[in-house]
């Protein structure tokens, strides 16, 4: 990601459904956004990523680099225009770069209980269930389930590559 990807990132997460499904639900101004990605730009345990179809920027996505740079936290999302199947495409790629690339042993995930289509997409590239924090995250009115998920590098492995470039 780059500063010309900004005002385009920014657009989507503020997007109404994409903000359903995030842990901080407000509308992220351009003055937090700048401060953000000028923070992240500067720390190499972060690395942050736009996903690319024929050329066309779909989502963006984060890993953030913890235990000795041996696992990371992930995050994503998708423009809300991306075809269908580009989440998927999106997981395989940043995953990838996460495995191979980085030499990752860990990616972990976690996503909201009501967020059935990111739970969905964990568990369809490999991902393991590694708990639920019980009502954990508070959204200014109620509080939410947050489920857990875990990916060693031998297990991204044995996930089918071929099936994450359909668009089903």
């Amino acid at each position: 990601m780059t500063e010309r990807d900004l005002e385009l990132v920014l657009g989507w997460r503020n997007h109404p459904q994409v903000r359903a499904h995030m842990f901080t639900q407000h509308e992220i101004s351009i003055e937090e956004h700048l401060r953000w990605f000028a923070a992240a730009s500067k720390d190499d345990l972060q690395h942050v990523l736009i996903f690319e179809t024929g050329g066309e920027p779909q989502g963006y996505a984060h890993l953030s680099l913890i235990a000795a740079r041996t696992a990371a936290n992930w995050g994503f999302y998708l423009s809300p225009a991306a075809p269908l199947g580009s989440g998927k495409r999106l997981g395989g790629a940043t995953l990838d770069h996460a495995f191979h690339n980085l030499r990752l042993h860990k990616v972990c995930g976690q996503a909201l209980a009501k967020n059935s289509r990111s739970i969905s997409m964990h568990l369809a590239l490999g991902f393991k269930p590694e708990g639920v924090l019980r009502e954990q995250h508070f959204d200014g009115e109620a509080f939410h389930d947050v489920h857990c998920f875990g990916l060693l590098d031998h297990e991204w492995l044995g996930v089918d590559l071929p099936n994450l470039t359909t668009n089903d």
